[in-house]
């Protein structure tokens, strides 16, 4: 019974603590005293008095805990303080945008604008669509996707599992140049040799090129990473029981990683997704439906949203059908990114317990 009531007894050794909803007061408290100033002092842009409630946020989370839990303590709350206003710094401009996306593209985004191109609508004119735009970004991507996802995955085995020497760091450092390289650049590089040199004309497959290249590090880098999360035990293991290394490689090294790496590529192809400028120098864009990604000017999705915006003439119809468009490569992008973490958890190596 003694024991009980002991048990029961607070103990000497804890100080005092602030209550658990203590962060959510100081941080309406905070909002409200930025809401107040910002009224005081005529301020109506919302990033100046969230930018004081952030602060004040912070000091009065130091100060209440310093007073109540000691200077340890509040140091630590200042630290998780900091990171939840990191936080919402990151996400608010991000769901901005997508708000504002959403409530200007839904206007006109229904079957009819996903099933039908611009024909022989103008620009200032209501109606059309983005078939065609939706058609050329399908057919482009995808190019790129099955040029650039082997040699990407083969330099990136060559890299991790056999280069050794000069060549290997060369390798290295040109796939590390290659990812700072401007979309721009890329662009020009294919204009220069593919449409001047060697006069093969304007086409989706020229835009694909470039994006090839824009492709190629992302895919190197995550690649090679993903393999060297691999243990080298399974490798011994395999080698130790008579396997040869490229079998080794193809049975036991990649499927272990291949969740990873299924994750950069699709990773890969959300960044060359949105790109404008290669397929403005190379596709040229079109109006109309050009099935053949090898022969002719082609539309996209990037390109789309630039013509009816650039092109518009103060028409609200065509800022509806950029809006839309742009809704609609978001969305692309969120699958792209929804299905990358459904095939890396669904191909996560299982763990015991």
């Amino acid at each position: 019974m003694s024991q009980t009531v002991n048990d029961r007894r607070p103990s000497s050794l804890q100080g005092a603590t602030l209550p658990k909803w203590s962060p959510y007061a100081i941080a309406g408290g905070s909002v409200a005293l930025g809401l107040g100033i910002s009224a005081a002092a005529g301020l109506h842009s919302k990033i100046q008095w969230g930018l004081m409630a952030a602060v004040f946020f912070v000091a009065a989370s130091y100060g209440i805990a310093a007073k109540v839990e000691g200077r340890r303590q509040a140091k630590d709350r200042v630290a998780t303080s900091l990171v939840w206003v990191a936080f919402l710094l990151a996400v608010i401009p991000l769901v901005s945008l997508i708000w504002e996306t959403v409530e200007r593209g839904v206007k006109v985004l229904d079957v009819y604008f996903l099933t039908h191109s611009m024909g022989l609508v103008t620009d200032t004119e209501p109606g059309g669509g983005i078939y065609h735009a939706i058609l050329g970004t399908l057919e482009q991507v995808g190019i790129a996707t099955v040029i650039s996802v082997p040699i990407g995955i083969l330099t990136a085995i060559y890299l991790v599992e056999y280069g050794r020497g000069r060549l290997a760091q060369a390798v290295t450092f040109f796939v590390d140049v290659m990812t700072g390289i401007p979309s721009i650049v890329a662009g020009l590089f294919i204009l220069s040799f593919w449409i001047i040199i060697l006069d093969m004309g304007y086409s989706g497959f020229a835009g694909a090129m470039a994006l090839t290249i824009l492709m190629l590090p992302v895919i190197v880098r995550s690649t090679e990473e993903m393999l060297k999360l691999v243990p080298n035990e399974l490798r011994e293991a395999s080698l130790a029981l008579g396997v040869p290394k490229w079998r080794t490689i193809m049975k036991v090294v990649l499927p272990t990683s291949v969740g990873g790496i299924t994750t950069g590529v699709m990773l890969a192809v959300a960044r060359i997704t949105g790109e404008t400028a290669p397929v403005l120098l190379l596709v040229w864009g079109s109006t109309f439906i050009n099935t053949d990604p090898f022969d002719g000017p082609q539309a996209s999705l990037p390109m789309y949203i630039y013509q009816q915006y650039a092109n518009s003439g103060g028409s609200g119809a065509a800022y509806d059908r950029a809006w839309a468009a742009a809704l609609t490569l978001i969305a692309f992008v969120m699958i792209l990114n929804l299905a990358a973490r459904g095939i890396a958890r669904w191909k996560a190596p299982k763990t015991g317990r």
